[in-house]
């Protein structure tokens, strides 16, 4: 499982450094058959203006003229016009991007902010797609697809020769990164027990650290974009002998009915920790009743599941925004960019850990508050420091991304116990969608900064805090046993609920009778 975070990591934000931008300026080639003795730096004086900077500008050229060299040098030209024939990069520092293959500049810059966007929005489809399907069908079935369709479609992408075909192999990688993502959560959820499952969770999730840090190591090593798709690809391979040893979700077994194969694997998983199953567990599994799957509506019918499903959406929603708007800006901070993202990558790994050991000490409902609203407050002191102070941005942005990093980690581990077994896997895979809308989202915003450049700093501020303050209308799930029936909601106690003898069910009825649930 640890691979498959870390694989996931470098699927999703390897575009950082696939559409690394670098200096450039107009092809103006034009004035070589004039003289094409004229040296690199006399013919873009001649030909390149130079801004208010005094640099020379990116998407701008003198206007052609049929007049001899020397009456170009001792007149100048003055008309100037957009590029004509394209650009000339430098290449000292990267060999070959997206940027420079495919002429991501001046008027088609913001495309690389859009191809973002769209790998995104193949997340949120994937979420949409696996996550009821993962419900129906079962989580491995689904998790085995979605790696071998990551996979090709990994590997397709490098070898794309139109930007355009790139951006939907993107997405369609995207899709199967959903199915790999839902179902390796809800396996670990459904595996580990209540003590452990904060632990076994965020563990998996310290990969996402070390998937960071392990691209910035392969970004600098490999500066070929095709040659770096490849490398972020094949790691998948691995992935593929799963199918040989990755059980099936006893939980979710035991509600499609399937009792035997349950206890196989239970088992199975009591011989490989040398204990033993007792009769008495044994039974208890062969009184299970065979459920239905919900669906997404069945989380809306129930006021309870309801409100969960509504802040548990926007709180995903605004972990996403902030992380990927930080996350995607690792190249404007000031600092070198892989030195930035070892930075992310690194902060991370305590990150991570300090949630683990939050989430048991504070319980699941403060610290994600705490969390956001540190991540909110961060991004918004950014909004009032110069742009020139770029350490002091840098380190806003650090503290940012660690409680941002230590946040999601900690709504991954409180969306899996806030639904019921039926709605689990659509439960979560709604607040993955809307995570995803947060993660379409992000990029776009940073086009705002045209127009002021504490704009997408203040929106990536302001939308966390609300997400902090909100939580405090969640209940507190720690140490409590993972439901199995819808019916099972009411039954956990809630800041502001009444007694377990007053809650009422779906009928508006008083529940007299509390379900017995099964540990695993």
């Amino acid at each position: 499982m640890e691979k498959r975070r870390q694989r996931c990591k470098l699927e999703k934000t390897s575009l950082v450094f696939l559409e690394i931008s670098v200096p450039h300026h107009c092809n103006t080639s034009w004035i070589l058959a004039i003289n094409p003795n004229l040296t690199e730096e006399n013919q873009r004086n001649l030909t390149i203006p130079r801004n208010e900077h005094g640099s020379y500008e990116q998407c701008r050229m003198y206007t052609p003229v049929d007049w001899d060299i020397e009456t170009i040098q001792m007149y100048g030209l003055n008309s100037t016009e957009d590029c004509q024939n394209g650009w000339v990069y430098d290449t000292s520092q990267q060999k070959s991007t997206l940027v420079t293959e495919f002429n991501l500049v001046c008027h088609r810059k913001d495309q690389t902010d859009i191809c973002q966007s769209i790998f995104m929005l193949g997340i949120l489809i994937g979420s949409l797609i696996f996550g009821p399907l993962g419900d129906r069908i079962g989580r491995r079935p689904v998790l085995l697809i979605s790696i071998l369709l990551m996979l090709a479609f990994g590997l397709g992408a490098a070898f794309v020769t139109e930007f355009y075909a790139f951006m939907v192999l993107r997405c369609f990688v995207g899709i199967a990164l959903a199915g790999v993502m839902l179902n390796n959560l809800v396996l670990v959820a459904e595996w580990v027990g209540p003590s452990q499952r904060a632990y076994a969770t965020i563990t998996v999730h310290v990969c996402f650290a070390i998937g960071l840090m392990a691209l910035a190591g392969t970004g600098y090593a490999i500066r070929n974009w095709r040659l770096l798709q490849i490398a972020c690809s094949v790691p998948t391979a691995l992935l593929v002998f799963y199918i040989w040893f990755l059980p099936e979700s006893a939980r979710w077994l035991l509600t499609k009915g399937k009792n035997e194969k349950a206890k196989d694997l239970l088992q199975k998983a009591a011989h490989m920790n040398k204990k033993e199953l007792s009769e008495e567990i044994l039974h208890q599994l062969q009184e299970e009743k065979q459920t239905q799957s919900g669906n997404m509506i069945d989380l809306f019918r129930n006021p309870t599941l309801r409100k969960r499903t509504l802040i548990g959406c926007f709180i995903w929603f605004a972990n996403s925004l902030v992380y990927y708007g930080l996350s995607m800006n690792v190249g404007s901070f000031g600092l070198d960019i892989y030195l930035t993202q070892l930075i992310f990558g690194a902060v991370e790994i305590p990150a991570r850990l300090g949630s683990m050991f939050a989430v048991q000490i504070f319980g699941r409902r403060l610290s994600q508050s705490v969390y956001l609203l540190l991540g909110g407050t961060a991004c918004l002191i950014i909004t009032a420091i110069p742009k020139e102070l770029s350490i002091g941005i840098t380190v806003l942005a650090v503290i940012g991304k660690f409680a941002t990093a230590s946040s999601y980690s900690v709504c991954y581990v409180y969306a899996a116990e806030l639904f019921p077994t039926i709605l689990r896997q659509n439960g979560v895979g709604l607040c993955s969608m809307t995570s995803r809308i947060g993660g379409i989202i992000a990029p776009l915003i940073i086009l705002l900064e045209k127009y002021h450049r504490a704009i997408p700093m203040a929106i990536y501020g302001s939308v966390p805090i609300i997400g902090g303050l909100l939580c405090f209308l969640l209940p507190e799930t720690k140490g409590m046993d993972l439901q199995d029936l819808t019916l099972d909601t009411n039954d956990i106690p809630r800041s502001d609920s009444l007694p377990k003898n007053q809650l009422l069910s779906d009928s508006h009825e008083p529940q007299t009778k509390q379900r017995k649930s099964t540990r695993f």
